[in-house]
């Protein structure tokens, strides 16, 4: 069939360098277009990503100024499973790529046997002279090369080292993810804390609220409708304090979890603890997507699978081997290091497969499918890799904006269940206008809660979008700190 032109040196060269391999068949490599602008849509300039994920990464982290969060990632890194399991599939990647480098060199080998052997008498083409016992003792080596003419070997190689750094980088990229990970329920974590100090103080004034409404119901001032009202919004407070204790658990149990520890044994004391808001800079270097390990490990495998499309097409070319053995061979221990014992062959060996039903062209076409998908998904990596420093910008921008609204809500909502309450004892309004600015007040509270909450964990997305630290001292920041 035909076959497009290898990329290869001419026939006129010296055939030294045809011999040591001046052919390869893989296609020039095409990097697919992305589609990029001239910076972000919703902060800080940009640009089309290359690996660079060698670069060394800081401990974000210790940008939240928590020790507690500082000595919770060092555990991770020690101890988490899901670390140790990419760690050992980089080991396994490592060792296919020698595997496929042992390919360039010459393969030795010795052999020695001494054997004591009897001739069936009725061997074909016995003769009468011929011994029924005898020894056959023999020592020798061999040695082959197979010439690399078509860069099979090569690109052989070349595949697995590619994949051996694509693996390098989803251990980068499982070790991001785990640190991002885990200082997300850590904030989770510490944010159900201070959830349940609001609802434990809601509790408390409930309860008073409560004791109040059955004082002024026993002396005749207030309903029956007011005690109910009273209790059932304590009994719902209680409630909500019950369910955001399990839903500590459940995060406890979690980091617990990511950590490699049995839950059983694992505990995060209970307290309020004020984490910082980093200060991002608003001018967002290209080098920052850069270094997302999981761009670097699309790319490579991009690249390994562009290797692998030259050898599938090498295997319409013949293998050209060169191989000698030579030894001592005897039936005596008396002459078999002689000079009379020894024996020798030299020579090169050739091989073309003629004929195979379609199974080469099959596996060229499964090679460059491969490579598609491989382009297709480094394609999908770097614009889901914009979209995520986008999010995390926007979530930054907008929840920091609502926080600003949602704290003078809550100044609002306390206002207003002072004045109800003051109403209420001078009878000048009813219990339910107390319940609701009681609910209205514990929602206000819970909610500006939460939007702190949101601003951290997009600041952590924002961080793992971006692959790690970064140095930037003279950028602006998008954030405020949370007070």
């Amino acid at each position: 069939m035909a076959m497009k032109r290898a990329n290869c040196v001419p026939w006129s060269s010296a055939a030294l360098t045809l011999l040591l391999g001046a052919c390869s068949l893989a296609p020039p490599l095409k990097t697919p277009g992305i589609p990029t602008a001239a910076a972000y849509k919703e902060l800080g300039p940009w640009t089309q990503a290359q690996p660079a994920d060698r670069l060394p990464r800081d401990s974000w982290w210790t940008l939240y100024d928590n020790a507690e969060l500082d000595e919770l990632q060092k555990r991770l890194i020690d101890g988490s499973p899901t670390l140790a399991a990419a760690l050992a599939n980089y080991a396994q990647a490592r060792a296919f790529a020698d595997q496929a480098r042992a390919g360039l060199f010459p393969t030795l080998g010795l052999n020695a046997s001494v054997t004591r052997n009897r001739e069936s008498a009725n061997a074909p083409l016995r003769g009468p002279t011929t011994p029924t016992y005898y020894n056959a003792n023999t020592i020798g080596g061999s040695v082959s090369y197979e010439l690399d003419l078509w860069g099979q070997i090569r690109n052989e190689v070349a595949a697995g080292e590619a994949n051996a750094a694509a693996s390098a980088a989803d251990l980068e990229n499982a070790r991001l993810s785990l640190i991002a990970q885990l200082a997300d329920d850590y904030i989770q974590l510490r944010s159900l804390d201070r959830d349940s100090a609001i609802l434990d103080q809601a509790v408390t004034a409930y309860a008073r609220a409560q004791s109040l409404t059955e004082q002024r119901h026993n002396a005749g001032i207030a309903p029956g409708l007011d005690v109910s009202q009273a209790q059932t919004q304590l009994d719902a407070a209680r409630s909500q304090a019950a369910q955001t204790l399990a839903q500590r658990a459940l995060m406890e149990h979690a980091i617990a979890a990511l950590l490699g520890v049995s839950a059983s044994t694992f505990s995060i004391k209970p307290q309020i603890v004020d984490i910082q808001l980093p200060q991002i800079p608003s001018g967002v270097p290209a080098t920052l997507l850069q270094r997302r390990p999981d761009i670097a490990g699309a790319q490579r495998r991009m690249i390994a699978a562009n290797a692998n499309i030259g050898v599938a097409r090498a295997a319409f070319f013949p293998t050209l081997t060169l191989g000698a053995q030579g030894g001592f061979q005897s039936t005596s221990a008396s002459n078999w290091l002689g000079a009379p014992s020894s024996f020798w062959a030299i020579g090169p060996n050739a091989l073309l497969s003629v004929f195979d039903g379609g199974l080469r062209r099959a596996q060229v076409a499964q090679a460059r499918a491969e490579f598609d998908a491989s382009a297709a998904n480094y394609r999908s990596t770097v614009v889901g890799a914009f979209q995520q420093v986008e999010d995390s910008l926007a979530s930054l921008n907008h929840y920091h904006d609502a926080s600003v609204e949602e704290k003078a809500a809550v100044d609002a909502a306390q206002r207003t269940l002072d004045f109800s309450l003051a109403l209420y004892k001078q009878g000048a309004t009813d219990y339910l206008t107390v319940v609701t600015s009681q609910t209205a007040l514990l929602q206000t509270q819970l909610e500006a809660l939460n939007l702190d909450t949101l601003q951290l964990t997009a600041s952590v997305d924002l961080i793992r979008a971006l692959g790690g630290g970064w140095e930037d001292s003279t950028s602006s920041p998008v954030t405020h700190p949370i007070h």
